[in-house]
């Protein structure tokens, strides 16, 4: 995949350098050329200085063979228009835009852009961490409004059938972990001893989860 970040502080380098690993091709914006310099010595992607959302610089970057950008600089304001400039005018097919005011996130989110709130994600992750314990959080979806979280199964649920522990629309088992394999489940696939269980839940029915584990 070719993708452009836009920005190139902490974040924006973290990210071209691990999609480059991935063999991505990776062109990194940024209006100051000393910070490419985060992006060491072993990068083999693109580097541009200029101004994030200035059409002549996302035409030099290859904005319109693009299959992905990403707006993370430390201003909202760059972000957000380079992010619908990208999405809107180049329909680049994939766009994250990195935006710390929660309340611009949910209008531009709501007008279908895809925004990641880092203040937002942290509280929600830190309570996920506190409160699911000790059922692990690995992935927040959307808004924070689904998490992907896993589990070994208690001794209680083992001889269980998965859709004792399901409840539609709340609490879904998407995938078991066993003997170094996983696997996806049916309705009828019986839990045993060792079993580690991937589970989507709403939220807000984590509590539903922690009662099904015989928790709370």
């Amino acid at each position: 995949m070719k993708i452009i970040i836009i920005g190139c502080g902490r974040l924006g380098s973290g990210l071209a350098q691990t999609l480059s690993l991935h063999g991505h091709r990776i062109t990194a914006v940024d209006n100051d050329a000393a910070a490419f310099e985060r992006l060491g010595p072993g990068f083999k992607g693109q580097t541009i200085v200029g101004v994030g959302f200035d059409r002549e610089v996302l035409l030099k970057a290859g904005i319109e063979r693009a299959d992905g950008l990403a707006a993370v600089t430390a201003s909202d304001e760059v972000n957000l228009v380079a992010a619908r400039t990208a999405s809107q005018f180049f329909r680049v097919p994939r766009v994250v835009a990195r935006v710390y005011d929660p309340h611009k996130a949910e209008i531009y989110w709501r007008l279908g852009l895809q925004t990641l709130t880092p203040v937002t994600w942290g509280i929600n992750r830190i309570a996920e961490l506190l409160t699911f314990f000790p059922l692990h959080p690995t992935l927040s979806l959307g808004r924070g409004e689904v998490d992907i979280v896993e589990a070994e199964i208690p001794p209680l649920l083992v001889g269980r059938a998965v859709q004792e522990v399901t409840a539609p629309g709340e609490v879904h088992v998407v995938a078991i972990s066993r003997s170094s394999q996983t696997f996806l489940p049916i309705p009828g696939t019986v839990f045993q001893a060792g079993d580690l269980v991937h589970f989507a839940i709403l939220a807000a029915s984590a509590d539903r989860l922690k009662a099904l584990f015989a928790l709370v």
